[in-house]
């Protein structure tokens, strides 16, 4: 298993004024920044563009995990490439050729990663775990922040770590959606290593101190 790893997502910050955002997770010592890109169909809720993602590659030095949720995610890697995403991840929900996209991000010169929703079997990523740096379950249903931690996601986590195990694989193991530091120890026992946190993370007293205790430090 990697080290364990906080990542703050912007979806909490202040989105009218993402750079000071990124400035208070880097101070807080994160080193990846999560950007929940939402297109208003695949998920009931709009955020941020490729043109958002160039701005704050040229504000910030934080590594960028691009979470797309949209429907027609292969149109979406090469605008993000570009704009300066590190690691890129698409839903298994979506029509399309997921070996492809991830092949065409690995292309990019970027990370990649598949994403899958609570109610969407744990099978439906196996076939490509051999093909990616990152698998991210979702601990809410993706659209809005703040929601409900959901425990039943757990078994999940359980069932990805036990394959990356047996298969001898290295793919980092994040989970989104709720998580707090209540939550992130359930997520961590059952296999998680990277860890999204958006609204328990800025509206943290000491957000250094909230780091070191999601990662263990």
């Amino acid at each position: 298993m990697a080290a364990p790893l906080l990542v703050p997502s912007l979806l909490a910050g202040d989105h009218a004024d993402l750079a000071a955002s990124a400035a208070q997770a880097a101070a807080a010592g994160a080193r990846w920044l999560h950007l929940d890109i939402m297109d208003g169909h695949f998920v009931p809720n709009l955020t941020f563009g490729p043109g958002v993602a160039a701005a704050l590659r040229r504000r910030t030095t934080l590594f960028l995990d691009t979470h797309l949720m949209v429907d027609n995610p292969a149109d979406f890697v090469e605008p993000f490439a570009q704009a300066g995403s590190d690691l890129i991840s698409l839903h298994i929900e979506p029509a399309c050729d997921h070996a492809a996209v991830l092949a065409r991000i690995r292309a990019l010169g970027k990370q990649n990663g598949l994403v899958l929703n609570p109610g969407t079997p744990v099978a439906a990523v196996e076939p490509f775990l051999g093909l990616v740096d990152l698998v991210l379950v979702m601990t809410v249903q993706p659209g809005f922040g703040g929601q409900a931690f959901r425990v039943d996601v757990l078994p999940k986590l359980e069932t990805l770590a036990r394959w990356r195990r047996e298969r001898g694989l290295a793919f980092r193991l994040e989970v989104d959606g709720g998580v707090d530091l209540q939550t992130a120890p359930l997520c961590r026992a059952a296999g998680a290593d990277t860890f999204v946190a958006g609204t328990a993370f800025f509206r943290a007293t000491d957000r250094t101190a909230f780091r070191q205790a999601i990662e263990g430090a």
